[in-house]
C-alpha cells in the first residue's frame, strides 16, 4: 500500500445494489488506494460484509450489528451476533499477521443505535418505540464492551437520548466504550459532547446539503472519520449510485471547509480520480479540467492522512 490513501470507514458493498458489479467496484476502489469497511445491518447483511472481506488480504473490514429500523423485521439473537464476531477473530488470532493487517475482518459493532425519525405519534406508542430501540441498541454495546470492539453508531433525531445512554454508561465502573458517530448531522453542542466522551464524528455526502461548516471547523482533524454511506448520499458531482471511490469528495469539502489550503501543483493521471458526470447520458469520464486527487497537493495530503490514521487507531487497521 502506497503512502496516500484513503478509508470509507462506512461502506454498504455487502447490499443487493452491487450484486452485478461488486469485485469490479472494490478493485477500482483498491487499485486507487482506497480502503473500507463495509457495515451490517441485519444478521444477513453482516455475514455478507464478512464473506467479502475474507475475499481479499488487505484492505477490505466489515462490522456486524442490527439496525434500529430492522426491529420488527428480524427478531435479534445475541448469540448468532456474537458468533459472527467471533467468526474471523478466532482464525485471525491464531495466525500471526502482517503489520498493517487487523487481527480480524470483523472491526467493529454496528451499525447500532437509535432512529426516531418514523417514530409514532401517540405517547404510548412512542413509549414502547423507543424502548424496543433502547433495549436492542444496550444489548449490542455490551457485546461491543466484551469483545473490545469499536461502536459505530447511527443516530438519527436521537441525539438527547443516545448522548443520555452514553453518558450513564461511561460513568459505570470499568465500562469503556470507543467509537465514532456515523453520518453526524445534529448540533455543535451535542457534538461537543461527543468529542468530551471520546467519540469520531464520522462524515459523508451530507455535508453538501446540510449546512454542518461550523461544526466541522470546530471539530479537530484527529477526529474525524470520512465515509459513505454508499450507495447512498452520492456527493456531487458525481450521480446515482454511489461508491467508496467517491469517499475523496468528502475529503476534499472538510479541507475546504477547514481553510486548509496549498497551491495545487500535481494532478493525478488515474480517471478514475477525475471523475466527472458526463452531461449526456449516466456515464461518467475524466474530466479535462483537473480535479483534486490523492497526489495532488499537501492539502488534500493532511486531510487523507489524518482521517486515515484515525480510521486505522479506532479500527485496530
Amino acid at each position: 500500500m502506497r503512502k496516500n490513501y484513503l478509508i470509507d470507514t462506512h461502506a454498504h458493498l455487502n447490499f443487493s445494489d452491487y450484486d452485478k458489479d461488486r469485485d469490479e467496484v472494490i478493485k477500482k476502489c483498491l487499485d486507487n488506494n482506497v480502503w473500507m469497511i463495509n457495515v451490517g445491518t441485519d444478521y444477513e447483511s453482516s455475514k455478507k460484509a464478512i464473506d467479502i472481506s475474507e475475499k481479499y488480504s488487505q484492505g477490505i473490514f466489515a462490522s456486524v450489528g442490527m439496525h434500529p429500523e430492522n426491529i420488527g423485521k428480524e427478531v435479534f439473537n445475541l448469540g448468532k451476533y456474537k458468533e459472527l464476531a467471533h467468526s474471523t477473530r478466532s482464525s485471525a488470532e491464531a495466525h500471526s499477521k502482517p503489520s498493517g493487517q487487523a487481527k480480524s475482518k470483523v472491526v467493529a459493532i454496528g451499525e447500532i443505535g437509535l432512529d426516531y425519525w418514523d417514530c409514532p405519534k401517540t405517547k404510548k406508542k412512542q413509549a414502547e418505540f423507543k424502548e424496543k430501540q433502547k433495549k436492542l441498541f444496550l444489548e449490542q454495546l455490551n457485546l461491543a464492551r466484551e469483545l473490545n470492539l469499536p461502536v459505530i453508531f447511527h443516530c438519527r433525531k436521537a441525539h438527547n437520548d443516545l448522548l443520555e445512554i452514553l453518558d450513564y454508561k461511561l460513568k459505570t465502573k470499568n465500562y469503556k466504550l470507543f467509537g465514532v458517530i456515523h453520518c453526524f448531522t445534529g448540533n455543535w453542542e451535542q457534538a461537543k459532547k461527543y468529542l468530551d466522551m471520546g467519540f469520531y464524528l464520522g462524515f459523508n455526502g451530507i455535508i453538501f446539503k446540510l449546512n454542518l461548516d461550523e461544526i466541522i471547523k470546530k471539530t479537530p482533524l484527529n477526529r474525524i472519520l470520512i465515509e459513505t454511506d454508499c450507495p447512498y448520499l452520492t456527493p456531487p458531482p458525481m450521480e446515482g449510485r454511489n461508491e467508496p471511490l467517491y469517499v475523496k469528495y468528502i475529503a476534499e469539502k472538510i479541507a475546504e471547509i477547514k481553510n486548509i489550503r496549498a497551491k495545487r501543483t500535481l494532478f493525478s493521471s488515474s480517471p478514475s480520480f477525475s471523475l466527472r458526470e458526463n452531461s449526456v447520458g449516466n456515464e461518467s469520464k475524466a474530466s479535462s479540467s483537473p480535479s483534486l486527487s490523492l497526489r495532488e497537493s499537501s492539502v488534500f495530503e493532511e486531510v487523507a492522512e489524518k482521517t486515515t490514521q484515525n480510521a486505522k487507531n479506532l479500527f485496530n487497521l
